[in-house]
């Protein structure tokens, strides 16, 4: 009976921040829909749009109508103001007390959620962290250039920050709506390395964080985002977290 309770109390708030995402949008609120109505978990998807001018927000009006503006919650920004605001902006609006954070552009599966959510169950986990590295977790559609960078950076961040996880650099992952507003509030980082100062303030906050593998799957529609001025940033950052955690 008291996990009943629990159940029927906790609810989820998933962020999605959009920037030219119209055509990956309906694809992914529809797995999104379809995962969480099978769960019988209650939850509500908040679209946070930088000012994306491929008509993303159009796109996301649409798709209130058809979802109902209760589970579909639209709350734009004027221009790209990086993920930790989004994150912030998102949360205003947020009425679950917990959080997930995904990438709108197909490469997290929904399909994982209810495996995040039995698993933060299962400890009363402070985070669950989606991972590409342990178990059945890994990587599709990347080139062995894009493997060989994103493996190398996880291996440096291991060497260096020791941080208890196993994928720090993703982004698909569930948060008490409470740790995540206290995590925000600890990290100065920004755009590529700001998830992986997330899981590191995590461990110095003594939050406790599960894992979950995940297969990540590269962007369908649209360009990646990932770029040599991200590269420099991540490398930057990593040499900061060195010297302050």
């Amino acid at each position: 009976m008291g996990d009943e309770i629990e159940t029927t109390k906790d609810k989820y708030s998933i962020l999605l921040p959009t920037y030219n995402e119209v055509e990956n949008l309906p694809i992914i609120i529809w797995l999104i829909i379809k995962h969480m109505k099978d769960s019988g978990h209650d939850y509500e998807v908040i679209i946070i749009d930088d000012g994306s001018p491929d008509g993303t927000q159009d796109a996301a009006k649409q798709l209130q109508k058809i979802y109902g503006e209760d589970k579909i919650i639209l709350k734009p920004r004027e221009k790209k103001l990086g993920l930790g605001t989004a994150y912030i902006h998102g949360m205003k609006h947020a009425t679950g007390n917990f959080i997930i954070i995904m990438d709108a552009d197909l490469s997290h599966h929904p399909k994982f959620i209810t495996q995040f959510i039995e698993k933060q169950k299962s400890k009363n986990y402070d985070v669950v962290s989606g991972t590409r590295y342990v178990g059945d977790g890994g990587v599709s559609g990347w080139d062995f250039k894009r493997k060989l960078i994103s493996r190398g950076a996880n291996f440096l961040t291991q060497l260096l920050l020791r941080p208890g996880a196993s994928d720090l650099t993703g982004s698909f992952r569930l948060y008490k709506k409470d740790v995540l507003e206290k995590l925000i509030k600890s990290c100065v980082s920004k755009g590529y390395v700001f998830q992986m100062e997330m899981i590191v303030r995590a461990r110095q906050l003594r939050y406790t964080v599960g894992e979950v593998p995940i297969t990540f799957v590269d962007r369908v529609y649209g360009e990646s985002k990932l770029g040599g001025s991200e590269i420099f940033q991540f490398a930057k950052a990593l040499l900061y977290l060195f010297a302050t955690t």
